[in-house]
């Protein structure tokens, strides 16, 4: 997961041997492949334009690697006709990628990886052609074939979304270098840097200083109020450092540690966005189910609670 132009794609493309590296090695398993071609690495990939072949059918598509591996026709019909019914597209075998759908084609491609039974499956962007409500869909369809399969997946995107619904493992990639690597929980709550904690999702970013430090915890001036939080990096007492708050673990009220002034009050649905002004800082607030809770207005006077988990040292 990255920006555009941070080397995902570039790194994909060299497991699947299209790009050469420079310098480093690959490994899949214990088995050095930079020298190997890419028919003869054990990967698929699954490409942002699906690349179906638009004179072959849905089956000759699907039956592609397998014919190359001159399996047997009875073999390659069982096997097509079982991934098939995974992908629940059963009974479209005789159609063409032209009458097919976007979900329906981006299947069929995933389906023409899957059956090679690659030791890791690539994909590149594979959702980004897709409306917003599709891709959802396609994105626990991919998980659960994933799953079903047991197929180790290097997943590219630069959506958020896709990433943290799809993987066990994220690694956020920034201008060539590796900025983090851990479970969407970690990164998301946890970020190491102030790239990551900006990149995934929204973060409040507040200045702070260490007051004094134990084992890992840290207490820090935050404004006014002295706060413990869980902390077990290297800075010292007396440093300044920055904390970041997720907009959806600060708590809004009508008295609360923290004083404010509401500046904009934005009704979202799911939740009322709220941007307050706290002393020299700004302080955006998702405030969910607004429905049953007291909505506030701007130029409003509020409270403002933090919960010392919710604090985050960078």
């Amino acid at each position: 997961l990255g920006p555009s132009g941070c080397g995902k794609t570039t790194t994909l493309r060299m497991i699947a041997g299209f790009e050469v590296p420079t310098s480093g090695n690959i490994y899949l398993g214990d088995k050095k492949i930079n020298d190997l071609p890419p028919n003869k690495r054990d990967t698929a990939m699954v490409f942002q334009s699906y690349a179906l072949f638009p004179h072959y059918n849905v089956f000759d598509n699907i039956a592609y690697g397998l014919k190359i591996k001159k399996l047997s026709p009875q073999e390659i019909r069982k096997k097509v006709l079982n991934i098939l019914e995974t992908i629940g597209l059963q009974g479209m075998e005789n159609r063409f990628p032209n009458q097919l759908s976007g979900g329906q084609q981006q299947r069929i491609a995933l389906a023409r990886a899957l059956i090679m039974e690659p030791g890791v499956l690539l994909f590149d962007e594979p959702l980004s052609n897709l409306d917003a409500k599709l891709r959802v869909y396609m994105r626990s369809e991919i998980r659960r074939i994933q799953r079903e399969f047991g197929i180790t997946a290097i997943y590219v995107t630069h959506d958020q979304s896709e990433a943290m619904s799809l993987s066990d493992k994220i690694i956020i990639m920034n201008e060539g270098v590796i900025e983090q690597v851990g479970t969407p929980l970690e990164i998301y709550y946890s970020p190491k840097t102030e790239f990551v904690a900006d990149f995934i999702g929204t973060a409040n970013f507040l200045e702070a200083k260490i007051v004094s430090k134990r084992s890992d915890k840290a207490t820090i001036l935050l404004q006014d109020k002295e706060i413990e939080v869980s902390y077990s990096g290297d800075k010292r007492p007396k440093e300044k450092c920055k904390v970041i708050i997720r907009p959806e673990t600060v708590k809004i009220c009508k008295t609360g540690q923290f004083k404010g002034t509401v500046e904009s009050s934005t009704f979202m649905g799911s939740y009322q966005d709220y941007i307050v002004k706290c002393g020299d800082d700004t302080i955006q607030i998702h405030d969910v189910n607004p429905k049953v809770k007291t909505v506030f207005c701007e130029g409003e006077n509020v409270g403002i609670e933090l919960l010392p988990e919710n604090i985050h040292i960078i």
